[in-house]
């Protein structure tokens, strides 16, 4: 008799745990429970979008340099900045457990500025070389690298809105709530501290004529 009456007994015991849970999840989420790591994950696809594109101009760089040394060979210096640049910016790197690092984030940062501005040179450069511009090879890689510039633009703007959302839910309530007493080890992310770092590209008019 005890023993079929055992589950029921546990049943009858475990019944008040159970109910509670099923009207807590609900509070929980109404509550704002999940805002934190929500916005934690929003804010690091958002930086894996930026270093992919920063990559995806890094790609491009060992062409376009071979290409403006078949026309402007003694441009060397400019040439061995930008290649150092990439090799400065290729070896800084952030990862979800380093990125709220203000230091290391930091360090990204300016490797890629510089090596925006060592790319800005370079193309500063090739306006005085006519048929360097004319060719085949640099005016694809000048489109691609105008719509790489274009899309760091968007993943950067999309980093910063998402740290802006994920800081201020450490901040405000009612995820304050679970900051303080959950999410304890939580921490606000950097972000940029230049809202824009834009290649400025030569522009490229076809069918000019000169004279006449």
């Amino acid at each position: 008799m005890y023993a079929a009456s055992l589950p029921r007994s546990r049943f009858t015991r475990l019944l008040p745990a159970f109910l509670v849970m099923v009207f807590m999840v609900p509070l929980l989420s109404a509550c704002g429970f999940n805002t934190i790591p929500t916005a934690e994950e929003n804010a690091k696809a958002a930086f894996s979008e930026v270093q992919s594109q920063y990559q995806r101009r890094a790609d491009l760089i060992p062409n376009l340099v071979e290409t403006v040394k078949g026309y402007a060979a003694h441009e060397r210096e400019t040439l061995q900045a930008v290649v150092d640049a990439r090799t400065k910016a290729t070896q800084i790197t952030v990862t979800p457990e380093t990125l709220k690092d203000p230091a290391a984030f930091k360090a990204f940062q300016d490797s890629q500025a510089g090596l925006t501005s060592a790319l800005s040179r370079l193309l500063a450069v090739v306006e005085n070389y006519p048929d360097l511009k004319a060719n085949q090879n640099f005016l694809a890689l000048q489109a691609q690298l105008e719509g790489t510039e274009n899309r760091i633009a968007v993943a950067r703007r999309d980093y910063i809105q998402a740290v802006k959302d994920y800081n201020l839910s450490l901040r405000t309530f009612p995820s304050i709530l679970w900051a303080k007493f959950w999410y304890t080890s939580n921490e606000p992310m950097p972000n940029f501290t230049v809202p824009e770092d834009k290649l400025e590209l030569p522009k490229v008019n076809f069918g000019t004529k000169q004279g006449g």
